[in-house]
């Protein structure tokens, strides 16, 4: 019988994910110009040590998820890893934010690179297993979009805050604000690490689960392979998010340099991340009516359309109409942020149906496995083209080539991406009736084993 959790445990379920938007949403939005227009290390350099750091998520996230599934102990199978691992993600934080006393270019690229890897490998450890509570907790259809979206509450806010409050600790992106990068780097480390506390806390793992076999990782690897849903599902939530990553990295070189409005940016974000966070019950409510497909394709294909008329906005363009796309955007991006992380659980079921097992962590781990690798392309590309195009580092004027790579960056590249998502969910095979369809044979499996 499908489980229903109470309004209480989904609000300090989803607290957890507030500190990982906090991370993950500094430094998109501010670790390529951190390193660029403060670090002083050119772009090609920076673009070189994301890339190194990103790239090792390619190891770490089957490995931690493949582990989770295999972990038996007295708090679950995904609960310890939260309880034992918050300290070091909120310490690897704040090392991503201190600028050494070195002067060379290389040497600084590469600690900037070390830094990044330790924090990846320490995010992995807490953040795999949290992903991975969200069918241990409930296998009812609409519960696990209620559940998201409490998550996406967080998520949101935690997008909200980082898009505001580092902006006020740093006050600009220059050389002499090193100091105050740090300092915003430690608070949020520790703002970060302790929600994970509460999750621990909170919630309770399905003893079943616990008894089920531990798949090996031949058998993981070959469920991922033969899911069908869950590979729709992985595409689709790829290309929403790499949007997403792409307009995270670009969004302030696009307010300082395209509309010279860096003073308002603080406003202009909190007007996205606030609206978001108001159109949640929206997304939650056309995919109670409709499905979690169909509340994809509406939401994506609206906020691809204003991405596409961001084109066509100049440094002469009032406030008001910024802030009115602003809102639009919110929309789009409330959508984005709910829907894709609630489809991708249901495929669990499906799989435990095929298979008789059941493997959350190597399904969420090759969804964010994927995530990065395509992130740690896309976001280095973007910074490539920046350098192709004749960027320079805190230059009061952009040449005309580099305001135009940004402009297409912000634009059109993320709406293609989104166009793309679109197209792929209309072949997403797992809507309500099929799923649960899926729930019931699997009530029925075990109910005829007690016989």
């Amino acid at each position: 019988m499908a489980q229903r959790l109470s309004g209480w445990t989904k609000f300090l379920y989803g607290s957890g994910d507030l500190g990982f938007s906090l991370t993950s949403t500094i430094i998109g939005a501010y670790l390529a110009i951190f390193l660029t227009d403060i670090v002083g290390i050119p772009a090609g350099l920076a673009a070189a040590a994301i890339l190194v750091g990103k790239s090792w998520d390619w190891i770490n996230d089957p490995i931690i998820g493949h582990i989770s599934d295999r972990t038996r102990s007295r708090w679950g199978r995904r609960r310890p890893f939260l309880l034992f691992g918050w300290l070091p993600f909120a310490l690897a934080f704040m090392a991503l934010w201190w600028r050494p006393p070195l002067e060379n270019q290389v040497a600084l690229a590469a600690y900037y690179a070390a830094a990044y890897v330790l924090f990846d490998a320490c995010a992995t450890f807490v953040y795999m297993p949290y992903f991975a509570l969200t069918p241990e907790l409930t296998d009812d259809y609409d519960e696990r979009t209620s559940l998201t979206t409490y998550r996406m509450f967080f998520s949101i806010l935690g997008s909200l805050l980082a898009f505001t409050i580092p902006l006020l600790i740093i006050g600009g992106f220059e050389p002499a604000h090193a100091p105050r990068v740090l300092t915003m780097g430690m608070l949020f480390g520790v703002i970060s690490g302790l929600p994970l506390l509460l999750v621990f806390a909170s919630t309770r793992e399905r003893q079943d689960h616990l008894t089920l076999k531990e798949p090996s990782l031949r058998d993981s690897l070959k469920a991922v392979r033969h899911n069908r849903p869950f590979l729709y599902g992985l595409a689709l939530f790829l290309l929403a998010w790499i949007a997403v990553d792409i307009v995270q990295a670009t969004l302030l070189f696009y307010l300082k340099y395209w509309l010279r409005r860096e003073g308002s940016s603080d406003l202009i974000m909190a007007t996205i991340f606030v609206t978001a966070i108001f159109a949640l019950p929206v997304w939650l409510w056309v995919s109670k009516r409709w499905s979690k497909r169909w509340a994809y394709i509406v939401g994506v294909a609206f906020w691809a359309t204003v991405q596409i008329v961001l084109v066509l906005v100049s440094p002469t363009t009032g406030l008001p109409v910024i802030l009115t796309l602003a809102v639009l955007a919110g929309v789009g991006v409330s959508a984005v942020h709910v829907l894709p992380w609630a489809m991708i659980p249901d495929a669990v079921e499906w799989d435990e149906l095929q298979t008789g097992q059941r493997h959350e962590g190597i399904f969420y781990s090759f969804t964010t496995l994927m995530h990065k690798i395509a992130a740690s392309i896309a976001v280095p590309l973007a910074l490539l083209i920046l350098e192709v195009t004749g960027y320079i580092p805190n230059a009061p004027q952009q040449p005309a080539q580099a305001l135009l790579g940004i402009r297409l960056i912000m634009g059109p590249l993320p709406a293609i991406l989104l166009c793309a998502g679109i197209l792929v969910a209309l072949r997403y095979p797992l809507d309500r009736q099929a799923y649960n369809r899926v729930v019931q044979e699997l009530e029925s499996r075990k109910a005829a084993k007690l016989v």
